[in-house]
C-alpha cells in the first residue's frame, strides 16, 4: 500500500494541472450541491410554515346548510382541518385589529357574513380546494389568496428545479475530468504500465495507484468544500436571524450534520468512481 500511495503522489505531482483543475472543479461542485441542498431545507421549513398559515376562505350567504358544507369540507383530502366562523366572530376578531369596527357595526348592522375557514396540507392545494367550494350552493365566495400563493409555489419550484439541474451538469463535469486526469496519468506511465504487464503485473495492481489518486482527489475536494460550507452557511445563518428573525432558517445538527456528511461521502465517491472507470477502460484499450 505505500508503494501504491507514494506512485499515486508522484502521478499527482507530475499532472499537477490536471489534478488541480479536477481539484477545483469538484470543490465547486461540492460548494453548489451543498448550497442547494441547504437552501432546499429552508425551503422547505418556509414551505412548511407556509402551509400551516394558508386558509381558504368560503364565504357564505344568508340561510346556507351550514352543517353540510362543513360535512362537504372536512370530507376533502386536502383540507387538514375545517371550522365555521360565525359572523359574530367575525366580527369580535375585525374589532380586534379595529376598534372602530364594532361602532360602523352598531350603525348599519354586521357586514361579515359566516366564513368556512379551511386549512389545506399543502400550499399548492389551496387553488384546488377553492375551486372545489366555490360552486357549492351557499358559498357566495372564496377567497385563498391567489396574489401570494400561486407565485410562491412557482418560485419554489423554479428554484429547486435549477438548482438540481446545476448540481447534475457540475457532477457530470467532474466526473469527466477525473476520467480525463487519471487517463492522462495512465497515459504519461504507458511505458511503465507495459513493463509491468510483461512481468505478469495483475490489472488490480497497475491500477490501484490511480485509484488511490483519485481517491485523495476526492477527499480533499470534500474538506475544503466542507471547510467553506460549514462556517458560510452558519454566518449566513447568523445575519438572517439579525435582519429577518421571522425566517425559520435550519440551525440543528440533526438535520444539518446527515446533509453536510452526505455531501462530504459523495465527493469521495465520485473521487473514486471516477477513477476506477478511468482505469478500466484504459486498460481495455490497451488490450
Amino acid at each position: 500500500m505505500t508503494y501504491h500511495l507514494r506512485q499515486a503522489l508522484l502521478a499527482m505531482r507530475e499532472n499537477l494541472t490536471a489534478t488541480l483543475a479536477t481539484l477545483v472543479t469538484m470543490t465547486l461542485t461540492l460548494l453548489m450541491l451543498g448550497s442547494v441542498l441547504l437552501l432546499t431545507l429552508n425551503v422547505n421549513r418556509t414551505l412548511a410554515q407556509l402551509e400551516s398559515q394558508v386558509e381558504v376562505a368560503a364565504f357564505l350567504t344568508p340561510g346556507a346548510d351550514t352543517a353540510a358544507l362543513l360535512k362537504y369540507a372536512r370530507a376533502l383530502p386536502q383540507v387538514s382541518s375545517a371550522q365555521l366562523v360565525t359572523s359574530d366572530q367575525v366580527l369580535a376578531e375585525m374589532t380586534k385589529d379595529s376598534p372602530y369596527t364594532r361602532d360602523a357595526a352598531a350603525l348599519v348592522g354586521n357586514p361579515f357574513p359566516d366564513t368556512l375557514r379551511l386549512r389545506v396540507a399543502r400550499v399548492g392545494d389551496s387553488r384546488t380546494v377553492a375551486a372545489a367550494v366555490s360552486g357549492l350552493p351557499g358559498v357566495d365566495d372564496v377567497e385563498y389568496g391567489a396574489g401570494y400563493v400561486d407565485p410562491t409555489v412557482k418560485t419554489l419550484t423554479a428554484v429547486r428545479a435549477v438548482g438540481y439541474a446545476l448540481v447534475g451538469l457540475l457532477l457530470l463535469g467532474t466526473l469527466f475530468n477525473i476520467l480525463n486526469a487519471v487517463r492522462v496519468a495512465m497515459y504519461a506511465r504507458r511505458n511503465e504500465i507495459a513493463v509491468m504487464r510483461l512481468l505478469g503485473a495483475t490489472r488490480a495492481f497497475i491500477r490501484m495507484p490511480h485509484v488511490i489518486e483519485g481517491l485523495i482527489v476526492g477527499v480533499l475536494a470534500a474538506v475544503i468544500a466542507l471547510a467553506l460550507l460549514t462556517p458560510g452557511y452558519l454566518e449566513l445563518v447568523a445575519r438572517v436571524r439579525q435582519l429577518a428573525p421571522v425566517f425559520p432558517v435550519v440551525t440543528d445538527q440533526a438535520t444539518l450534520v446527515p446533509v453536510l456528511g452526505g455531501v462530504g461521502l459523495l465527493g469521495i465517491l465520485v473521487g473514486l468512481l471516477g477513477s476506477l472507470f478511468a482505469t478500466r477502460r484504459y486498460l481495455q484499450e490497451l488490450e
